[in-house]
């Protein structure tokens, strides 16, 4: 079964590729997912595939039942994308000004859909269930994972995969952490609100910049001085406004920022030293403040045993060139959330672009990807759901 499933792939190569740059063409914010959900729905529709839609907001869950009794396998895939200009020149450049697949969402979902037609052309011959979840809203918290499974995605599951797309890894190359392998990904606004007022008198004001400043300066005293150095842990601002004239001193300025951990102590003891650090720089420039602590995903931990099957899984897979144990990443993904309800695992499928000069990383202008790693991901994702089933069919025989 695995050398047929794996033959239908590489035949259905061509149309994955024809629906990743398609969904790369028509890209949409999360939350605002709505034709992209379609899409998605339709898909399954014109199989004659059972189909649930709106699940959790714009989620979409698929079921496939095997011809055999066997476990209930769920496999995953993001659909949303991020607010930034597609700045690559290629055919499939994103349509829509200001919005892009700049994380592999698009990659994601088309691999997913393949996948969920081949098992469905095999179905008769396999056993268990199939549960194909496309999750709507994971680049922005809280995230579409938490409402689907709120909603009943995961009701009867008894494993969970999913895999990330990873352009910074050669293709052919599979990534696996038992335990953590990424962070709890938080966020905080902090408004400083002074005394503005002429550019030529600043005796009379209470600059908001220069105390916002002090604090971007001062923040980094968290990690470097404050948190065990075995600790893993990052306090970042990324974003810094104070919009006034050239001659005018602000009376405010907002940061913005993010805190990535795996500890959840450490998490707890950041968010208590950002604001203290806060109040004292405020309190030292005559200042007031706000200060907003957005509690974000919490890490994702996979499950030790199927982490090492689904290693094992992919060393048999033909093009995997290397399986390897990584160390965890300080990206944060709503995956955590399926893995706190049932067993499995997430892991990273190497999709490094061909071409040098289109090699960039997540999150970038010209992100893109090699779509050979699609096939690569679907073929591990449909390992790990055949022989899982067949290590359980083994398991009862021998009872």
């Amino acid at each position: 079964m695995l050398e047929r499933g794996y033959d239908l792939l590489d035949q259905y190569y061509d149309k994955m590729v024809s629906i990743r740059r398609y969904l790369h063409q028509h890209p949409e914010l999360s939350f605002k997912e709505f034709e992209t959900a379609k899409y998605i729905a339709n898909f399954y529709n014109e199989l004659g595939v059972n189909v649930r839609t709106n699940v959790g907001g714009n989620g979409v869950v698929a079921r496939i039942k095997g011809g055999k009794p066997g476990k209930t396998v769920a496999l995953r895939a993001d659909f949303d994308a991020l607010p930034i200009q597609d700045e690559k020149d290629v055919p499939y450049k994103s349509t829509v000004p200001g919005v892009m697949h700049a994380c592999g969402h698009d990659g994601h979902t088309a691999t997913l859909l393949i996948l969920a037609k081949v098992i469905h052309e095999l179905k008769e011959e396999l056993a268990g269930t199939y549960i194909f979840i496309h999750q709507h809203a994971e680049e922005y918290a809280p995230g579409g994972a938490i409402s689907m499974i709120e909603d009943g995605c995961l009701d009867t599951v008894d494993v969970i995969f999913g895999t990330h797309l990873w352009s910074t890894e050669p293709v052919g190359h599979i990534l696996y952490s038992p335990g953590p392998v990424m962070a709890a990904a938080d966020r905080f606004t902090i408004t400083i609100n002074g005394k503005g007022g002429h550019g030529g008198y600043p005796h009379f004001t209470k600059d908001a910049i220069v105390t916002a400043s002090q604090l971007v300066v001062n923040l980094q005293q968290v990690v470097a001085r404050r948190v065990d150095p075995i600790k893993e842990a990052v306090v970042s601002i990324g974003k810094f406004v104070a919009d006034n004239a050239f001659n005018v001193i602000a009376d405010k300025a907002e940061l913005v920022g993010t805190v990535r951990t795996f500890d959840e102590d450490i998490r707890n003891h950041i968010e208590k030293e950002i604001e203290r650090i806060v109040k004292g720089t405020c309190l030292a420039n005559d200042c007031d403040y706000v200060f907003q602590y957005f509690r974000g995903y919490p890490p994702v931990i996979n499950h030790k045993s199927e982490t090492e099957f689904l290693a094992n899984c992919a060393k048999a897979i033909p093009n995997v060139q290397e399986v390897r144990e990584t160390e965890p990443r300080m990206g944060g993904e709503d995956f955590a959330y399926y893995l706190q309800h049932v067993k499995g695992t997430f892991f990273f499928t190497g999709a490094m672009p061909e071409n040098e000069n289109a090699r960039f990383p997540h999150h970038h202008p010209k992100f893109d990807i090699n779509e050979k790693a699609m096939l690569i991901a679907g073929k591990t994702l449909y390992t790990a759901a055949i022989q899982y089933q067949n290590k359980h069919v083994e398991a009862v025989q021998i009872v």
